[in-house]
């Protein structure tokens, strides 16, 4: 064997060595990031690359210096596809745990208050936009009397007795409470007509929340988005007042608000239905407001300039508490704890989250207390995993 032979050769296997060096390399590339070569068949498929399969190895006939040769070009056109491989590790990694691993870690430090901007700032300018709309629709809002109410309820089989054993409420949608309801002398009887009438909007509200929740999770596992749904991602950015499109800030804001609370705020707010805010504002909540439209508290000092919001139907109301609650500052304890539950997978129990209502009314802890005993005494906590049945035709007709 000639000198040049066996340099010849010997060029031939340092090339082979560096080669397998290579392959090593990107081997533990992809071992690494956890790619699978089926993954980066289908990828590279997707991206129109051939990838013809043969079932003899024609390398077997070959000899040392063309095998070096063919193996140097397939090192090149490893090399060549490996940036896309790279953009597919990118990719797949967005569709990955890790982005809910990042979520969580974001949302850890909103509850130990390490993220100085998130659910802080808050933008009031579309705030309760959709909410003023039910003033510009359309709707037959006839106040019905307690007796026809109660009527309507037996007609459809509609009792509260039946919802704590079934869990199913019908969806008998009132728009304003009955005039009557502060005659009625038996407390039960008025307790559980007003229960009755609030709780079907209750439940449609958190209803629109988690669609909106479910929904809201659907784009943010996905790597590219459509049109519709960036327009849809800035609607609920203006709807929960959030500045910096902050998508940590939205999944803290938007999320339900358990039934329990929701029902025995109503009840304290309007002394269970009868209150004159309740009556003629269809304000279950007793919301303040300093530059809308109101109704004046009673006993309010003449300086004050605050007033009661009112509103055109019951559900105007339940959707702005709701809102309130979920944007206002005065409750970021309260969403910050509501998150720490869900994010222990446990369910919304309201009676810790009242905990945090403290600054809801001039008297602070002694409206927790009064809240915790309503929900205690009244067992809401029955209604709280309670679902709302489809609407019919038929019982539309009803109404």
């Amino acid at each position: 064997m000639s000198l040049s032979t066996r340099s010849k050769r010997g060029c031939g296997y340092i090339v082979m060595i560096k080669n397998k060096i290579k392959l090593l390399e990107i081997n533990k590339f992809l071992i690494k990031h956890k790619i699978s070569i089926s993954e980066i068949q289908k990828y590279l498929s997707k991206k129109k690359f051939n990838l013809n399969k043969k079932n003899k190895n024609p390398l077997n006939n070959l000899g040392a210096i063309p095998r070096t040769f063919l193996s140097s070009l397939i090192i090149i056109s490893i090399f060549f596809t490996l940036p896309i491989v790279i953009e597919f590790t990118k990719e797949r990694s967005v569709l990955s745990k890790n982005f809910e691993n990042n979520s969580k870690n974001d949302l850890k430090k909103v509850l130990e208050n390490q993220g100085q901007t998130l659910d802080e700032e808050l933008n009031q300018k579309f705030l309760f936009e959709d909410i003023l709309e039910f003033d510009e629709q359309p709707t037959d809002t006839i106040r019905l009397s307690a007796i026809t109410i109660e009527e309507l309820f037996k007609s459809t089989k509609y009792s509260l007795k039946d919802v704590r054993k079934n869990k199913l409420v019908k969806p008998v949608t009132l728009t304003l409470l009955p005039h009557e309801i502060k005659m009625i002398e038996n407390v039960k009887r008025r307790k559980d007509l007003f229960i009755q009438i609030i709780l079907p909007l209750i439940i449609k509200e958190n209803n629109s929340i988690r669609l909106d929740r479910k929904k809201l999770f659907s784009i943010l596992n996905k790597s590219k988005n459509t049109r519709a749904e960036k327009n849809w991602l800035e609607l609920k950015f203006k709807q929960y007042g959030i500045k910096h499109k902050d998508l940590s800030t939205l999944k803290v804001r938007m999320d339900e608000v358990p039934v329990s609370m929701a029902i025995a705020q109503a009840a304290k707010e309007t002394g269970w239905g009868t209150s004159r805010f309740a009556l003629e504002g269809n304000a279950l909540f007793g919301q303040w407001t300093w530059t809308g439209d109101g109704l004046k508290p009673s006993g309010a000092n003449k300086d004050s300039t605050h007033k009661v919001m009112k509103f055109k139907i019951l559900q105007a109301s339940v959707k702005a508490y709701q809102r309130n609650l979920n944007t206002h500052s005065s409750y970021r304890d309260f969403r910050s704890a509501r998150a720490e539950l869900r994010g222990d997978n446990k369910k919304l129990d309201s009676l810790i989250l009242t905990e945090f209502l403290d600054k809801y009314a001039e008297t602070g802890k002694e409206y927790v207390e009064i809240l915790q005993k309503i929900i205690r005494q009244n067992k809401l906590t029955d209604f709280d995993d309670a679902k709302l049945l489809p609407s019919s035709i038929e019982l539309e007709s009803l109404i």
